[in-house]
C-alpha cells in the first residue's frame, strides 16, 4: 500500500510539472525558439529519447523539470536562440509555465465540480455560544459577503475567517428574500488553537448547470490562488514558520495520505475526488510560487524582462545569468531546509 501511495503521488506531481514545462515548450515552439532538452526530474538521466531537435529525458529525482532552450542563460549566435528573440516573445515563453498551471487547475476544477457539484454557502448549523449565534444568524441563512468579498461557496467563508482571525468581519447574509448585515469577530478556541465564528456548512453538494460549472471552475482556481498568496504573506510576516511548510517529500506523503483516506471512507470514487482536489491546489500553488519575482523563478525572469522593456535596452545575459545562479543556490538552500523538515516530521509521526 505504501508503494502504491508513493507511485500515485509521483504520477500526480509529475503530471503537474510536465504541464508546466509544456507551457514553456509550446510557446517556445510557437516563437521559433530552439528547445535543446525537455526533461522531467533533476539529476542523472535515467532514459532519454532524441527527437528531431529536442531530447526528451526522464531524470532520477522526480521533483521538478526543465525546458532547456538555446541561449537561455547566455549568448548564442543562433537566430532561433531564446536570447535573440524579442522581449514580448521571451515574456510569453516564461509566463506560459505558470499560466498552464492555472489552466490545468481550471480543467481539474471543471471536472470536479461537474461531477460532484459545489458547497453553497448555506448554514446547516449554528454553534451555541459562538459569535454567529450571538449576531442572530440562523440555520438555512446564506452568506453573501464578508466585508467586501463576495462569497460563492462555504469554503470561502472558512478561508476568509481563517485569514482574518481576531478581526471584525462585516457579514452580509440572506434569509428568505431579506438581506441582513451584522458584524462578527471570530473567537479563539484554546483546545483547537484556532478562531471560529461558529457556523457549519452543509455536507451536501449542489449540482450546477454547464455555464455555472465554468464560472465556479474559475472561482475554484481563484480560491486556491488566494489561499496560496495569503499563506505566503503569513510566511513572510512570521505568522507561520518554515516548519509549517511542505516540500516534495511532504507533498508526496500528503497525496498518498489523501488517497488512502478517500479509499477508506468512500472507496475509489472519493479517493479520485480527493486527489482532484489536491491536484487543483498543487497546480495553482506551483503557478503562484513560480510567479514570485525572485531570481531563478519564472517571476524573476519576467521581472528582468519588464526592466528591459522599460529601459529599452537589453540586460547583459551573463550578469542576468549570474543573478539567477545566485537565486538558484538560495532556493536550493531553502529546499534543503524544507526537505529536512519533511524528513523530521516523518520520524516524529
Amino acid at each position: 500500500m505504501i508503494v502504491l501511495k508513493i507511485i500515485i503521488a509521483i504520477i500526480i506531481f509529475s503530471i503537474i510539472i510536465i504541464f508546466h514545462e509544456f507551457g514553456h515548450f509550446l510557446l517556445a515552439k510557437l516563437n521559433d525558439i530552439q528547445v535543446n532538452e525537455f526533461s522531467l526530474g533533476f539529476g542523472p538521466t535515467i532514459v532519454s529519447i532524441q527527437g528531431k531537435e529536442t531530447k526528451f529525458s526522464l531524470k532520477l529525482l522526480p521533483f521538478g523539470g526543465s525546458c532547456a532552450m538555446e541561449g537561455e542563460d547566455g549568448d548564442s549566435d543562433s537566430k532561433r536562440a531564446y536570447s535573440n528573440k524579442s522581449v514580448l516573445a521571451r515574456f510569453c515563453v516564461v509566463a506560459a509555465g505558470p499560466v498552464f498551471n492555472f489552466i490545468m487547475a481550471f480543467i481539474f476544477s471543471v471536472i470536479l465540480i461537474g461531477s460532484i457539484g459545489i458547497d453553497l454557502p448555506e448554514i446547516s448549523q449554528v454553534m451555541d455560544g459562538y459569535p454567529a449565534q450571538e449576531a442572530g444568524i440562523l440555520e438555512n441563512d446564506k452568506i453573501i459577503k464578508l466585508d467586501n468579498t463576495k462569497i460563492y461557496t462555504f469554503r470561502d467563508v472558512s478561508m476568509y475567517t481563517f485569514f482574518h482571525s481576531g478581526q471584525k468581519i462585516n457579514v452580509t447574509y440572506q434569509r428568505g428574500d431579506e438581506i441582513y448585515n451584522t458584524v462578527i469577530t471570530p473567537r479563539y478556541d484554546k483546545e483547537s488553537d484556532a478562531y471560529y465564528i461558529g457556523l457549519y456548512g452543509s455536507s451536501n453538494r449542489s449540482k450546477v448547470g454547464a455555464l455555472s460549472v465554468i464560472g465556479y471552475g474559475i472561482h475554484e482556481v481563484k480560491y486556491w490562488i488566494s489561499y496560496t498568496i495569503h499563506s505566503l504573506f503569513w510566511l513572510l510576516t512570521g505568522r507561520i514558520s518554515l516548519n509549517d511548510m511542505s516540500g516534495p517529500v511532504g507533498i508526496i506523503q500528503t497525496i498518498g495520505n489523501t488517497y488512502e483516506a478517500g479509499m477508506q471512507s468512500g472507496g475509489l470514487t472519493l479517493a479520485v475526488v480527493n486527489l482532484l482536489n489536491i491536484s487543483i491546489l498543487l497546480s495553482a500553488n506551483l503557478g503562484v510560487v513560480n510567479l514570485i519575482p525572485f531570481p531563478a523563478l519564472d517571476g524573476g525572469r519576467l521581472l528582468f524582462m519588464i526592466i528591459e522593456g522599460i529601459r529599452r535596452k537589453k540586460i547583459n545575459p551573463d550578469k542576468e545569468g549570474y543573478v539567477h545562479f545566485i537565486g538558484f543556490v538560495i532556493l536550493l538552500g531553502f529546499m534543503a531546509i524544507v526537505l529536512f523538515n519533511d524528513i523530521r516530521k516523518l520520524f516524529l509521526q
